[in-house]
């Protein structure tokens, strides 16, 4: 069914008389048909348009409101209309979908798209991120990219509060849990991932390739206790955690070199009042703050009478579940890190210590040559301008930044989510070549977003602002064009997940009692 015909326009821009009643939507997608192919057009914009001069409708318009006389000049639905401002996408011919260098046929019908003109999207990837959505319509057509390609050159995740980003996480990493091309590491500080309470990745069918680690005791073959040896920590982890001075920073490196992994102890229960060496180095106070720093972020009391430390939370003397942390990221397993009980500065350090030692491995594995034997492993960052936005790397760098930057030569990726990705450094926004863009409705985070996409979205600033709860546009340089698409709800595919189980049982049960 025709639903608009191309009256003018150019390359940059194809305009298109919308006929009455067709209801066309911003962000649609509509196809152009021709025997040469096809042109896949998205909506960007819809005015108004008359065939009437402005002088005359507005005289129109006075006799209809003050006399309340119903009076017109032409047929209506010839006289007024809509024009649809349209992006030309693609040009598709033979189930293959090429950048588009020419112009559709001028006065060329337009239809809504089908299905069946997204063959092409098949086979794409083996990463399922939504279906194929044409301005409120959803496809039945699955949009996926290859994630060995994508993880490992980042992805962000941006949208206000509201806009479905944990929904959207939620399902891509529940589709993750059946994918052996790759491992996810998910600092999550608000505990929302697993479901300890309510629905959540261990309820899922694939749930065996799942791994659950937290301060707090849970009844599940899932869960591990979260803890860390202070033997773990070197000075680099504190990179973006602490702010030291020079001479603090001058402390931390001696007390490394001479102390090498009991650095931390002989530090925190290094007595400043004594006449040693290392207090003709540095002065008291220096020694003072910095073990006030370290101590306070690693929540480890001293026990002055026993000259002891004593430890509280996540740190201990000598057990450590790193070793079994990085074995299980190589093993293709999601690996889920709970600290929503932590400070914001001892999340992202207990994330600076097994992104650390990760990148060090994989860095290792490279030289070595066996680096395609191992999974791609992606970091999930919620809140990710506490270390890559502009203020956290003024003074400092950290392991995130490192990744960000160098991170896909070694197949290590972050997948960062942020409500304000304006404040992400402008490099390492660049740096993210998948975009999942949820609703912005703020101009200066669309603006962020649509400066560093990997295609040229400039025109789509409209349609990202009326994005719904779940509708995102994806925008990368593993994609023929900025696909818009529709997340399923996570609690409708795990709820369906348990149906399939509780059938399953039921079969079992039906079998034993015929035995």
């Amino acid at each position: 069914m025709v639903v608009a015909q191309i009256i003018h326009g150019g390359f940059s821009q194809i305009i298109a008389r919308e006929k009455n009643d067709s209801n066309v939507e911003i962000g649609e997608l509509l196809i152009s048909e021709s025997s040469k192919g096809k042109f896949l057009l998205q909506v960007v914009d819809i005015v108004y348009s008359s065939q009437l001069s402005r002088q005359n409708l507005e005289l129109i318009s006075g006799i209809r409101l003050e006399d309340d006389e119903n009076i017109d000049f032409l047929d209506p639905s010839v006289r007024n209309y809509n024009l649809l401002i349209l992006k030309n996408l693609l040009y598709i011919k033979d189930d293959k979908a090429y950048t588009s260098k020419f112009l559709p046929s001028f006065f060329s019908d337009l239809r809504r798209i089908k299905e069946e003109d997204l063959k092409f999207l098949k086979g794409s990837g083996d990463l399922y991120l939504g279906n194929v959505r044409s301005g409120s319509k959803i496809l039945d057509s699955d949009f996926a990219l290859p994630s060995k390609k994508i993880l490992s050159h980042h992805v962000l995740v941006a949208a206000q509060t509201g806009k479905g980003k944990s929904n959207l996480t939620k399902t891509l990493i529940e589709r993750a849990l059946n994918n052996k091309n790759f491992s996810m590491l998910v600092l999550d500080p608000h505990d929302e991932y697993f479901g300890r309470s309510s629905f959540g990745l261990k309820d899922s069918k694939y749930n065996k390739n799942l791994k659950y680690y937290s301060t707090t005791n849970i009844t599940s073959s899932l869960f591990s206790k979260l803890y860390f040896s202070i033997k773990d920590l070197k000075p680099e982890h504190f990179q973006g955690v602490l702010n030291f001075t020079e001479a603090q920073s001058e402390a931390v490196s001696f007390f490394y070199k001479k102390f090498k992994e009991d650095w931390i102890k002989e530090l925190l229960l290094f007595d400043v009042e004594s006449k040693s060496e290392t207090n003709k180095i540095f002065k008291p106070e220096t020694l003072n703050v910095l073990k006030r720093k370290i101590s306070g972020v690693l929540n480890i009391n001293y026990d002055v009478k026993n000259n002891i430390l004593e430890y509280k939370n996540v740190f201990t003397e000598e057990k450590s579940v790193l070793k079994n942390i990085l074995e299980e990221l190589e093993s293709s397993k999601i690996v889920i890190i709970d600290t929503s009980s932590f400070s914001g500065s001892l999340e992202i350090l207990i994330g600076s210590i097994i992104a650390n030692k990760l990148f060090d491995k994989y860095k290792y594995y490279k030289s070595q040559g066996i680096l395609e034997e191992k999974p791609v492993v992606s970091i999930v960052l919620e809140e990710a301008p506490r270390v890559l936005g502009k203020n956290a790397l003024q003074s400092n760098t950290n392991v995130f930044e490192k990744i960000a930057r160098e991170g896909r030569k070694f197949n290590v990726g972050l997948f960062a989510i942020t409500q304000v990705p304006s404040l992400i450094q402008k490099e390492i926004l660049s740096n993210m070549n998948t975009k999942i863009i949820l609703g912005l409705e703020m101009s200066v985070e669309r603006n962020a977003i649509i400066e560093s996409a990997s295609q040229d979205i400039s025109d789509l600033n409209k349609t990202i602002a009326s994005l719904e709860k779940g509708e995102a546009i994806i925008t990368s340089s593993f994609s023929k064009f900025a696909v818009p698409i529709k997340t399923p709800l996570f609690e409708s595919v795990i709820k369906k997940h348990l149906e399939e189980k509780e059938e399953k049982n039921k079969i079992l049960e039906n079998k034993n009692f015929e035995f």
